[in-house]
């Protein structure tokens, strides 16, 4: 079984929701160091964990785990994903550190203080005051728009407008759903007949996984003939439960929803002669393209006003709401993406080549910090022992950043004209979805959006990031 899931861009540490509230910093810093210094237990786990990798890798004749991890991508060495990080890095700097000033002279009106100074428990406090001073979105009104039962049918309109599928609840055999809320659907082609089946879980409860991610239970392959072996796939998220079906979600997890869907279509459209390339069995810094492509659905008004429907009345939602919700996301984007770079070079960074043994991962992590981004680091504190991502994505964090670059440019090149269009869905699915990881990465996405969207680079393929800039304003 393989598994993919979203990097949680709604909450980028540890506590930072309950940072939103507290008005006074005293009692802020005592959230975010205790929010971000436990448990100790962790630094000794992870230094396990990266002695355990490094002799691996060694033992497979490769200088670092993050040389053994990255050889079969399309990035091809370590050396090629670090320059294209610090490249970014340098690329965001000057903007990061505009937007970081922006919020240093708001704190300072606010607090009447000329000479106070932005710590990294303020942040997720004024931008947030920023943001709703400056756009007006009242979050249970979003929410009424994204009860989970419309979502679910969004899911269905995009397949049905793109591909001309749809979804259709079916029946379950003895022992084969593991929890009475977990549903089963077929994707139902009207020519083509079942294309494969999706379970969906999506409600939190005790003792679940707590993430939100897809698992390819089964892959498709050619068995003889025409016969095809049908892919099988979960659909897990861990949206509140507490009022069934009509529970409400906000924005975030929308595009938490679309991210994932985006690989459970890779996995139903993908056919491949052999389950090994089947769906997201790719390269892992092309797999969360199809992922992040489908993020850019969940912000387009054309795309939610066919679904997000007031539950009264039944309006659809309306565009000054949606471009509220846009223009707050894009407020301060360089932030976002430098937090984004500074993650993945300390992925790559802790996993890469070491001079000395145990590694000190505090003060690796502190100086990185000071290095590629505007915010400093406060001692005592080691977030990075409970970023999940250094287990699951061990050296391949990278791998967001690339398929972000390539997602943006098939958004502007493809989607962008006419997202639910059937040619702009043929393009998706005879392009990209249906070759699984059986062609050539670097010729799919040309064949896909064109020469410009990669370039090589010491060996390896790199991303454009023209589209990504101007994405961020850049």
């Amino acid at each position: 079984m393989q598994y993919l899931y979203s990097y949680n861009v709604c909450h980028h540490t540890y506590a930072s929701s309950i940072l939103t509230v507290p008005k006074f910093p005293k009692v802020r810093r005592q959230v975010y160091v205790v929010g971000n210094s436990e448990p100790r237990e962790n630094i000794g786990v992870l230094d396990e964990l990266i002695d355990a990798r490094d002799e691996f890798a060694k033992t497979m004749g490769c200088r670092s785990y993050a040389e053994f991890a990255i050889r079969p991508n399309m990035a091809a060495s370590a050396d090629v994903v670090m320059s294209f990080l610090n490249d970014l890095s340098d690329t965001v700097r000057h903007k990061a550190d505009e937007e970081f000033n922006t919020i240093k002279d708001f704190k300072r009106r606010v607090c009447n203080d000329k000479s106070a100074d932005l710590e990294p428990w303020d942040e997720d406090y004024f931008i947030g005051m920023m943001k709703s001073s400056a756009h007006t979105v009242d979050p249970s009104v979003v929410a009424s728009y994204f009860p989970l039962s419309q979502c679910i049918k969004g899911l269905n309109v995009l397949v049905e407008s793109l591909f001309g599928a749809t979804f259709h609840q079916v029946p379950m055999g003895d022992g084969e759903s593991w929890h009475p809320n977990v549903i089963k659907l077929s994707l139902h082609h009207p020519d083509e007949g079942d294309l494969g089946f999706m379970y969906l879980d999506l409600y939190s409860r005790k003792g679940k996984y707590p993430g939100c991610a897809h698992f390819a239970i089964r892959g498709g392959r050619r068995l003889s003939g025409t016969n095809y072996q049908l892919p099988i796939i979960a659909l897990v998220c861990n949206f509140s439960s507490s009022r069934g079906l009509t529970a409400r979600l906000n924005h975030c997890d929308v595009e938490t929803l679309f991210h994932e869907f985006g690989h459970a279509l890779h996995s139903l459209l993908s056919r491949t002669e052999y389950q090994h390339f089947s769906g997201t069995r790719v390269a892992l810094d092309v797999a969360e393209t199809p992922s992040n492509l489908f993020e850019f659905y969940a912000w387009d008004y054309r795309v939610l006003r066919t679904f997000a429907l007031d539950e009264t009345t039944g309006d659809p939602i309306p565009e000054k709401l949606v471009k509220a919700l846009n223009a707050s996301r894009n407020m301060f984007p360089a932030t976002d993406l430098q937090r984004q770079v500074f993650y993945s070079i300390m992925d790559l960074t802790l996993f890469g080549e070491h001079t000395s043994k145990p590694v000190d991962t505090i003060s690796a992590v502190a100086d990185l910090k000071r290095k590629h981004t505007s915010w400093n680091y406060v001692e005592g504190t080691h977030w990075h022992t409970r970023f999940s991502h250094l287990i699951n994505y061990g050296a391949g964090y990278y791998s967001y950043l690339y398929a972000r670059c390539f997602a943006t440019t098939i958004w502007q090149e493809v989607c962008q004209g006419d997202p639910l269009s059937r040619s702009t869905g043929s393009a998706i699915r005879d392009k990209f979805l249906r070759h699984g990881g059986a062609k050539d990465p670097s010729v799919l996405l040309k064949d896909f959006a064109g020469d410009s969207v990669i370039k090589n680079s010491g060996g390896g393929i790199i991303p454009d990031i023209s589209s990504l800039c101007k994405e961020v304003g850049l």
